[in-house]
């Protein structure tokens, strides 16, 4: 490809082409789609090209850096594998609900303008939640539509931040706001995409509720991008990386007390995606790397996890841990690739996973953080016996009642493929290393034996725990109420003010500007009466006579008057305007 494009072009346009085409074709071309965006992205020069002059301002659509390549290779491979994964589905408007929003991801990763970054960043949005209301159901549709409302919220301190950066210091580059106020909007913002406590709730409620592919494009992209570009704004923060060390812990717990298979997996994208903000907040370079190798990692391994689970959704109908169980005997590939990506998670020896935690680990000590350090391995520990809980009553807990098969060839291909790529970068990561930011220290080694030593006996002593408390980390029927307690408590509150204090004073000034307005009403339709009340007033009379003048029956023959008699009012009150303008005009 002599001239490459901005990749967000090939996934938009071809999302406009899917619904013309049927069949094997529409497949085939769904496939060639991210082969042709690998291709482009390879071939995109470095620094800033198809840049545009708007308003006095530079939009620049390809910002092409290492940041920005890596994730965009991520991005695009599952792309493929989610595409491989979704082909057996019908309905075209998945499909493009799914370019859209790989597209417009792409265009927030190579953006190199704030104006550019935002327009795609909404798009991410309106396009990710039709993924969610394509399941329906009602419940899809009301998790979908606090999505979006949470999303608009984010949009909105974001579009503020953005513009005060803008006015205050003459550009809209992408570079750390040097202002206060935009500073922290654009960084919360940004971090209501990432899962910052506590607006993390949008992830929980709404990636369980979409379809079985789509929740696989889902649990990638939004969560990355806000990762991806607190990279480029924010890193080297302590905020942000304590902030990652609270959101590692903190959905490790609420996992561990989910029934819901899926809602278990986003509680673990909001734990994980906390790994990532830790390294980038640490900002070393072992950190930053070990954030965006977590990213890489993580979208394979969590998009294998939402394929397994979503796999067995489609065979069984069954979403919840405690409906499972049995289920390794029928869905064998299935099985093998839920335990390879439940290690992967879990940062096992030899899976992926293993090799960008222990580097964002090992940044949080060499940058003196040890609380950091003892969150994110306390939450190491939690993910292990969330990930054997759910291996565990998926597919090893016993329940004759349940009979399933293995999931579509196209299913098992796309699990396959994903499985093979966690291990394939666990045991060999050099390819991974290399793309990554910056150079890796010199002095630090992914596989000493300290560090595999010590993750054996995590596992160990994790796996022994659940042994032991097996009957406490059962799934139980049940709602886990998060902090979405606290919105549903202040939406109360805001209706109770709307219904009772609010609305006691528009009742007072409706029944005020009413009785007013017909008196005035009254007045119109018989003007000689406002005499008459003035006379009332001044005497004194009590109120039920007064009202009686104000509302008693108009008669015609009452106030009759003979035409001649309002000419010469008439002329008189011209005559005295008159004199008056000639005596002070």
């Amino acid at each position: 490809m002599t001239n490459p494009v901005p990749p967000f072009i090939i996934f938009i346009l071809g999302a406009m082409l899917v619904p013309i085409l049927k069949g094997r074709l529409r497949q085939l071309f769904l496939l060639l789609l991210p082969v042709i965006g690998l291709i482009d992205i390879i071939n995109l020069p470095a620094g800033t090209s198809w840049v545009y002059n708007f308003l006095g301002f530079e939009l620049i659509f390809a910002r092409v850096d290492k940041l920005s390549l890596v994730v965009g290779y991520i991005f695009v491979i599952i792309g493929f594998l989610g595409i491989i994964y979704s082909l057996h589905v019908k309905e075209a408007g998945q499909h493009v609900a799914a370019l859209m929003y790989v597209g417009s991801s792409l265009g927030v990763v190579f953006a190199g303008d704030y104006f550019t970054l935002f327009v795609f960043w909404e798009i991410m949005a309106a396009a990710s939640v039709f993924l969610v209301w394509y399941r329906k159901e009602k419940e899809a549709l009301d998790a979908g539509f606090r999505y979006v409302l949470m999303h608009l919220f984010g949009g909105a301190l974001l579009l503020a931040g953005i513009v005060m950066h803008t006015v205050w210091t003459g550009s809209i580059a992408i570079r750390t706001p040097i202002h206060e106020l935009p500073f922290w909007l654009i960084m919360i913002g940004f971090g209501l995409n990432t899962a910052f406590l506590p607006i993390h709730t949008w992830l929980p409620d709404s990636y369980p509720q979409g379809t079985i592919t789509g929740s696989v494009f889902m649990c990638v992209y939004t969560t990355k991008t806000g990762v991806y570009v607190l990279a480029r704004c924010f890193s080297n923060i302590d905020f942000v990386a304590y902030m990652g060390g609270a959101m590692a812990v903190y959905g490790v717990i609420f996992a561990l007390a989910q029934n819901d298979a899926r809602r278990l997996l986003s509680y673990h994208i909001m734990s994980q995606v906390g790994y990532m903000v830790a390294g980038v907040g640490v900002g070393t370079a072992l950190g930053v790397d070990g954030g965006i190798a977590h990213v890489v990692n993580h979208i394979l391994y969590k998009g294998l996890l939402f394929m397994c689970m979503g796999s067995v959704i489609y065979v069984t109908g069954k979403r919840k841990l405690t409906e499972m169980g049995g289920l390794a005997k029928y869905m064998p590939v299935t099985c093998v690739a839920c335990i390879i990506a439940s290690l992967s998670i879990s940062g096992g020896p030899g899976f992926n996973g293993f090799v960008s935690k222990g580097m964002v680990i090992a940044s949080a000590a060499a940058d003196h953080k040890p609380i950091l350090e003892l969150m994110l391995t306390l939450a190491s520990v939690g993910t292990f016996l969330s990930f054997v809980k759910l291996c565990y009553f998926a597919f090893f807990a016993k329940n004759e009642e349940i009979t399933a098969q293995e999931a579509p060839l196209n299913m098992q291909v796309a699990m396959v493929l994903t499985a093979f790529l966690c291990v394939f970068l666990g045991v060999y990561p050099q390819p991974l290393l290399g793309l990554l930011p910056y150079p890796v220290p010199v002095d630090y080694h992914t596989f000493t034996p300290g560090h595999i030593l010590a993750t054996i006996q995590l596992f160990l002593l994790s796996g022994l725990v659940f042994m032991v408390a097996k009957n406490y980390f059962a799934p139980h029927k049940g709602i886990v109420l998060d902090f979405d307690l606290f919105y549903r408590m202040g939406g109360r509150i805001i209706l109770w003010f709307c219904e009772k204090p609010l609305n006691a004073v528009r009742s007072g000034v409706q029944g005020f500007l009413t009785n007013e307005v017909e008196g005035a009403a009254v007045l119109s339709r018989n003007p000689y009466r406002a005499g008459r009340l003035i006379a009332s007033y001044f005497r004194g009379d009590p109120k039920e006579k007064y009202l009686a003048v104000r509302n008693e029956p108009y008669n015609v023959n009452t106030y009759r008057i003979p035409i001649g008699v309002s000419a010469g009012v008439a002329t008189i009150f011209l005559f005295l305007l008159t004199l008056v303008y000639f005596v002070f005009g």
